[in-house]
């Protein structure tokens, strides 16, 4: 698809399906919005399997992407609407595994801590750590990253690196927005700690999940036939654009009120001057993932 600073409002998946033969597509906000799964997005993502083309989910889940199917297979998704799942935390557990020999400070709540599984990992206070891994907040519901002024200051005056398990700022969960890990990342980047963020929108996620969808695809894919799909600008546009790919932005995420996405149809104007506003800008727009309209 060409590049256009006027994306083309799509009603679903069928009319770009034969332009791309793999399919990077987000989780959270795409195929579910933490409460109820979208039964029409993995129908799409089926269709387009049907048609030969694979898809590799692409998440900023602080988990492995065996803990993500998991997830999933308890939303009901089916596991005919995708080939395989890379995560950041997938990508957090390498970063980790590079530094075994060194002590973490972990900073988000008990359900992350699967990307330690199995792994000779030593824990320690901030005072005895090299480094930090941060997967969230201990209760996103309540805290802000006024709650860990203190933590990152200390961690600030020891120079420790941060890694980021996910680069997301917010996600939707039902019809409420709450604030992920890189939203403390980035204060802490802001502060000039030093951040390595696993997930969308940096390149390394792109290189795994390209690399699993040529063997999946048993050929190696020209980057104009990949079309990444989501709901964020900031990680899944941002990081299909930095990375030379075409992109789909879902309107019913975490810009759904921006788009005014929950007051009927998509109005044309509207969103072309909401993505004028946006420094990256996708090649399509849909309202939600669907085959057809």
């Amino acid at each position: 698809m060409t590049a256009s600073n006027r994306p083309a409002l799509v009603e679903g998946l069928e009319t770009l399906a034969g332009r791309y033969d793999l399919i990077l597509c987000d989780v959270w906000g795409v195929l579910h919005n933490g409460v109820n799964a979208f039964v029409p997005a993995a129908e799409a993502l089926i269709r387009f399997r049907d048609g030969g083309g694979r898809v590799v989910l692409v998440s900023n889940a602080p988990r492995p992407g065996a803990s993500v199917g998991h997830q999933l297979d308890g939303f009901k998704v089916p596991r005919q609407a995708y080939d395989a799942i890379v995560t950041s935390g997938d990508l957090t557990r390498l970063a980790i595994e590079e530094r075994i020999d060194k002590v973490v400070h972990h900073i988000g709540p008990p359900r992350d801590m699967p990307m330690y599984e199995g792994l000779p990992v030593r824990f320690g206070t901030i005072a005895e750590a090299d480094y930090v891994v941060c997967s969230g907040f201990d209760d996103d519901e309540r805290e802000t990253v006024a709650n860990y002024q203190e933590k990152l200051e200390a961690m600030l005056a020891r120079d420790l690196l941060m890694v980021c398990a996910n680069p997301d700022l917010v996600v939707e969960r039902g019809n409420v927005i709450v604030p992920c890990a890189g939203t403390i990342a980035l204060a802490y980047e802001e502060m000039g700690g030093r951040v390595f963020y696993a997930g969308k929108p940096h390149a390394p996620i792109y290189d795994r999940a390209i690399a699993v969808g040529a063997r999946l695809k048993g050929q190696e894919i020209p980057k104009d036939r990949v079309l990444a799909i989501g709901d964020a600008i900031r990680t899944d546009i941002a990081g299909a654009a930095g990375y030379g790919i075409d992109s789909l932005l879902v309107a019913r995420g975490i810009h759904a009120e921006e788009l005014r996405a929950h007051q009927g149809p998509l109005l044309s104007q509207h969103v072309q001057d909401w993505v004028d506003l946006q420094p990256v800008k996708p090649q399509a727009i849909t309202d939600a993932l669907s085959w057809a309209a």
